[in-house]
């Protein structure tokens, strides 16, 4: 039985078209590439044609997750969303009192996360750390470099 995949439709969407793109482009690359390599001669001697068979190996083992992902997906309702206390798909403003800093991340499922985008996923120390508190409160979040306090200061969508 698969696990069941929260995402949102944004994410849902991205994992589709990945899968489309694999399909319908690198799966042709990679059984021209099978064919041009069978074209050279004997395959128990065929280092490209190995390599071939590998990626395609590969390949499939990766249309089959994404598939999987998305059979499985459940699409947040940002609606439902509560904002009395952090939850998933929240953005929350964090005050680092170590140094004063101010910080926003979104909290999002695994496959969405993007340091670059300010969202961290719900796996993650910090996240796991937050996850329950509410505005006012003090999060004290185990990093690998020591502990961090972070005062919740605002709590949106």
């Amino acid at each position: 039985m698969s696990k069941i995949h929260y995402i949102t439709k944004e994410g849902l969407d991205n994992l589709k078209k990945e899968l489309d793109y694999l399909i319908k482009v690198e799966r042709k690359n990679i059984t021209q590439q099978i064919a041009d390599a069978r074209d050279k001669g004997d395959l128990s001697e065929n280092a490209e044609y190995d390599a071939a068979k590998e990626a395609q190996g590969m390949l499939e083992a990766k249309i089959a997750m994404l598939q999987d992902k998305i059979m499985n997906a459940r699409i947040i309702d940002e609606n439902s969303i509560n904002t009395d206390e952090i939850t998933l798909m929240n953005v929350v403003k964090l005050k680092n009192l170590s140094n004063g800093s101010v910080i926003s991340y979104t909290i999002v499922p695994e496959s969405e996360a993007d340091i670059k985008k300010g969202k961290i996923s719900v796996k993650t120390p910090i996240a796991k750390g937050l996850l329950g508190k509410k505005i006012g409160e003090i999060a004290k979040i185990s990093v690998p470099s020591g502990i961090i306090e972070f005062e919740i200061l605002e709590i949106s969508i």
